[in-house]
């Protein structure tokens, strides 16, 4: 029996290598279309008037839109995720020094991601979801800091947070609270129950 019952793919409108392979181990097909948006600039736009999770949330629905406009018919999906460490919002580090510096501010804190998705077809948003977790990173050496930066190598700058908790980077933390894919950056079960009540999952 096959799960997915909508006649076309779901359109991931990013190139996250994560979020294709969450919805590629959950059985969904997808076609990638990733959205060139100025990120950094709509986070300017939101930033004074509303915390992390929104601006998480504008991103989502602005990738979304740019690539739903472009497409027919289909569902669009956009997803992002902040980092933020009390008031600071973090970005991906743009190399292993800026990744290196972030991980310093990071260590022995506790810092919360925030994960948006939006969907959307025919150039409207028919569904939103966001999630948010707490991560507390443990007191870890200069030395252990070294030694992991070279050991994940570009993989650092590949997310927020210079780090990818399903591989290496579990051990800079001492306690984790939220869901796992909240986490990697995309809510999965809400997306699901969503794609099942739209008719594109079975039931």
């Amino acid at each position: 029996m096959a799960l997915w019952l909508a006649d076309r793919p779901l359109v991931l409108a990013s190139k996250s290598e994560s979020r294709r392979t969450i919805l590629a181990n959950a059985g969904i097909p997808i076609e990638i279309a990733p959205a060139d948006i100025d990120e950094r600039a709509i986070e300017r736009r939101v930033r004074d008037r509303g915390g992390p999770s929104e601006v998480a949330k504008l991103l989502a629905r602005e990738k979304a839109l740019a690539i739903s406009a472009k497409k027919s018919g289909g569902l669009v999906l956009g997803a992002d995720q902040t980092l933020a460490l009390g008031t600071r919002i973090f970005s991906k580090p743009g190399d292993q020094a800026s990744a290196r510096d972030q991980l310093i501010a990071l260590r022995g804190k506790t810092h919360e991601l925030h994960s948006a998705l939006a969907v959307t077809r025919e150039g409207a948003t028919v569904f939103e979801h966001h999630d948010s977790a707490r991560l507390t990173m443990r007191v870890f050496s200069d030395d252990f800091l070294d030694q992991y930066l070279e050991a994940a190598g570009e993989a650092v700058t590949t997310s927020v947070g210079a780090y990818q908790v399903e591989s290496l980077g579990i051990q800079l933390f001492r306690r984790i609270e939220g869901s796992h894919f909240t986490i990697l950056g995309l809510p999965l079960s809400p997306l699901l129950d969503f794609l099942r009540r739209e008719g594109c999952l079975a039931d």
